[in-house]
């Protein structure tokens, strides 16, 4: 396992900021300063600032499925009143595995892991995330295939993507990209304004019928999926 993902799987920090670490010098394995891209093997010892760290075994990893409310922010800032952290209030620490905006509600994950959250999150992945999203009027058969095959926003095309009218003003959106605030900024450029954002499926795992603001571990057989379906896109890339 390379050096930068062993460290962000304690959960002590991501891979970008362990490759940080590494720079300035404060890792070690074994005692030997660690250099970047470095492997580890079972039995090698990792410090930073000379403190052991540990990947927890798969088997107890915190995973756990939130149905985020509006108002609260995907952020562990002790400064925001709003953070997720402090909501949660889960007895770990933990972290989100990406955003979802302040205004937008439904599924978000939150980890110790941060292999798997770097996994999840990395847009050349492209997991998908699936979208429940009401409009202020009705859709019409033009939307949904502008929206279908790609809308100019941030100076690009989103890619193409799969989407269905469930409802006079409602649809579902399902994305394999995850720009900033995507859907909006979507809909806003064919001239429509959303009024209610759900996200409602990440991958494998689905909002089902959590209650708002309440959370859930996942279950064995989700994790289990999960990493399989991780492995498989780790070695399609």
């Amino acid at each position: 396992m390379r050096i930068n993902r062993y460290i962000a799987s304690s959960g002590l920090c991501s891979r970008r900021q362990a490759d940080q670490l590494i720079r300035e010098g404060r890792v070690r394995v074994n005692g030997q300063p660690a250099s970047a891209g470095m492997s580890v093997e079972d039995g090698d010892r990792v410090t930073v600032d000379g403190q052991a760290v540990f990947p927890p075994p798969t088997d107890s990893r915190v995973v756990l499925a939130f149905n985020k409310p509006r108002g609260i922010t995907s952020t562990s800032d002790p400064a925001r009143q709003d953070n997720i952290i402090a909501y949660i209030n889960y007895p770990r620490r933990i972290f989100t595995v990406g955003r979802l905006d302040r205004d937008s509600r439904g599924l978000i994950l939150l980890t110790d892991d941060g292999d798997l959250a770097h996994r999840i999150m990395h847009s050349r992945f492209g997991h998908e995330k699936e979208y429940k999203v009401t409009l202020e009027r009705g859709i019409s058969e033009e939307f949904l295939q502008s929206i279908q095959a790609g809308v100019r926003i941030l100076g690009r095309t989103t890619n193409p993507c799969k989407a269905w009218q469930t409802g006079e003003r409602e649809f579902h959106i399902v994305l394999n990209q995850g720009l900033n605030r995507q859907i909006r900024r979507m809909t806003e450029a064919l001239g429509y304004r959303v009024v209610d954002l759900v996200r409602v499926r990440i991958m494998n795992i689905t909002l089902g019928s959590l209650p708002e603001g309440s959370y859930r571990e996942l279950t064995f057989k989700e994790k289990r999926d999960l990493t399989e379906l991780l492995e498989a896109k780790s070695v399609k890339d």
